[in-house]
């Protein structure tokens, strides 16, 4: 689980809970919580730590690197959270430094963050079913289920779901963001 993968790379960096939290900015009581497997971490919180530790997001999850194929149920799949927007990510595939892929589901009125943000890697956003907006600088495009949007590392960009229905679509990350 991810909370034991964390414990392991702060104790092998010598890092007390409050040192970890002082180089962080985060409590010492959430990063426990996480470590224990208390609460699942939010995006925002493993960039911190990967960031903390100087490591790629992927690392986190190397046990899962090795494999000839892995098969995906429902049910099973870990979920990120977002701390910007409380949306959940659920990730369809193992962890790899090629490509991330993560489901999404906003319900009406939501999005994926306050503002518009950028990501130093590709991303392609396919919808599976409703109408997703995607904000881009000076842009708001309708991107209609069976469509997908791709935007170039470093564009800031965000999606929403202005419509009376939920819809859900999955978000394709080459290199995964650290």
């Amino acid at each position: 689980m991810i909370g034991s993968r964390l414990r392991e790379l702060r104790v092998a960096r010598g890092l007390s809970l409050r040192a970890l939290a002082r180089a962080t900015g985060m409590s010492a009581t959430l990063l426990s919580q996480v470590e224990r497997n208390v609460t699942e971490p939010s995006l925002s919180t493993l960039r911190k730590l990967t960031h903390a530790y100087g490591i790629h997001m992927a690392d986190l999850f190397a046990g899962e690197r090795a494999y000839t194929s892995v098969l995906s149920r429902p049910g099973e799949r870990p979920f990120v959270i977002s701390s910007q927007s409380g949306i959940r990510y659920e990730r369809l595939t193992p962890a790899n430094a090629v490509l991330e892929v993560l489901r999404v589901v906003l319900q009406p009125g939501e999005a994926t963050s306050v503002e518009p943000w950028d990501r130093q890697s590709v991303q392609c956003a396919y919808v599976v079913s409703g109408t997703l907006s995607a904000e881009t600088p000076g842009s708001l495009r309708a991107v209609e289920a069976g469509e997908a949007i791709t935007f170039p590392a470093g564009l800031t960009h965000r999606y929403l779901n202005n419509t009376v229905g939920p819809v859900e679509f999955t978000i394709s990350i080459g290199p995964p963001a650290t």
